[in-house]
């Protein structure tokens, strides 16, 4: 029964990442347990890209899963962009079909950027793709540097490591070198950013590596049109 759940939303997922390159949407899968500050990292990000001149131009849209509240849909909504809750009642993950219902009434055309904040949970959030072009996993220093090794599938799937919190270096008992060390025998070509949502600059690293994934959608994008 699994099989076929996840050869279901295998076809789905496709279907998803199709609409997506076609429309020039780059699309983040943002996986965390709870607690590294997901919401906290999207209402920095939001911020900053809602003052930036270049952000203008970019047309950016969240969707955000939780098991039961709209609590981070209404804390993300203030930054002007469209927002939308899907409360998965209890299901520990978000699917496919979860993420095409919730799009049913959004134009793809008219987003550049699709974050997706999946429920707080580093296990099955990792059998489930949502037609991303990045899963982007998240552990803060207020755990373990052996959060890698605990739950290797969803390091082995990420394109980028976000290790946040990282102001809190020095006051916890967190060794961030040894976490990278630990993520990389996971997966040896792992993009490995330290952030911090609450220090001046503590965002920088992280928007450059977005800046340089839409650059490279955008591109991606043009050359299709060259082609066809």
């Amino acid at each position: 029964m699994k099989q076929k759940v996840l050869s279901e939303n295998q076809k789905i997922a496709a279907a998803l990442r199709h609409r997506f390159e076609a429309a020039g949407v780059l699309c983040l899968n943002l996986i965390s347990a709870p607690g590294p500050g997901k919401t906290a990292l999207l209402e920095k990000t939001l911020e900053t890209l809602a003052r930036e001149e270049l952000s203008r131009r970019l047309h950016v849209a969240v969707l955000t899963g939780d098991i039961q509240t709209d609590n981070d849909a209404r804390r993300l909504a203030r930054y002007g962009y469209p927002v939308k809750q899907i409360t998965t009642g209890g299901t520990c993950h978000l699917d496919g079909t979860m993420i095409e219902r919730a799009l049913a009434d959004w134009t793809l055309d008219e987003i550049d950027l699709l974050f997706i904040e999946n429920v707080g949970n580093l296990v099955c959030p990792s059998s489930y793709d949502l037609g991303e072009h990045a899963k982007i996993v998240l552990v803060s220093v207020t755990e373990g540097d052996d959060k890698p090794l605990k739950y290797p599938s969803i390091f082995f799937k990420s394109e980028l490591f976000l290790m946040t919190k990282v102001d809190l270096l020095g006051l916890v008992p967190f060794d961030a070198d040894e976490a990278e060390r630990n993520a990389r025998r996971i997966h040896q070509g792992l993009e490995i950013v330290r952030c911090s949502a609450t220090i001046e600059g503590g965002l920088d690293e992280w928007l450059k590596w977005l800046n340089a994934k839409i650059k490279e959608v955008r591109e991606g994008l043009h050359a299709g049109f060259a082609n066809s």
